[in-house]
Parts: structure tokens; sequence; C-alpha cells
């Protein structure tokens, strides 16, 4: 991917590394392989970090990627949709819209607590 300066979404952090593992990957990795029937897709993402990472140790599998896979992977090994209805619940849009809530969340957030901190420009 690289020599066609492909970007991978999903992999890369600016911060974290195989020497400064994100912890929200790994406890969200130990409930997966703890609470899911199967993690098909998270595995082979995690496949993928073993190379990237081979490449530069911050090229990992992040917390994007993760919650990504592992949403894919509920949907279709939970037993709660069959193969069809799991995949018009990803063509529709349903995990875009989990993601976006999920960052709004942590916006808001983020703001409310530079609001208290009466720090930056607000």
């Amino acid at each position: 991917m690289r020599n066609s300066h492909k970007y991978i979404q999903g992999i890369g952090h600016r911060v974290k590394s195989l020497n400064n593992p994100d912890l929200r990957v790994t406890t969200l990795a130990d409930f997966a392989k703890s609470s899911f029937p199967a993690t098909p897709l998270f595995d082979y993402a995690r496949q993928v970090e073993k190379i990237t990472t081979s490449k530069k140790p911050n090229l990992i599998l992040n917390v994007d990627g993760c919650i990504a896979t592992l949403f894919v992977d509920l949907l279709y090994q939970s037993g709660s949709f069959n193969a069809e209805e799991a995949r018009d619940l990803i063509n529709i849009g349903c995990l875009n819209a989990l993601f976006v809530a999920g960052r709004s969340i942590g916006f808001i957030g983020h703001y409310l607590d530079q609001k208290r901190l009466k720090a930056g420009t607000l």
C-alpha cells in the first residue's frame, strides 16, 4: 500500500505505538475475545497490524479500526442478524452513525473539560 501511497483506514497513530500501546484497543480486544462468539475480521486486522508495525512501530491498529472491525464482527457473529441483514445495516451507514455519535460525545466532553479548566480559546 505504501508504494502506491494509499492510506489504510484504522491503522496508525501519532502517539501510540507498539512500545506505547493504546489501552482502549487492549481493553476492547480483551472484552471481544472473552465475550464475542468469534472475531474473524478483528483477527484479520491484527494480522495486518503485524505487517504494518514491522515497517513502523506506530502503524498499529488504532481505536477507530478496532471499533470498526469489532462492530462488523458483532453484526455478523452475534446471531442477532443474518448475513443479509448485517450487510444492509453496514450499507445504510449505521456504523458511521455510531462512530459520529461517539466522536460527538468525546468532543462535547473535551469542550466541557476545557471550559471547566478555563483553558484554551472557547
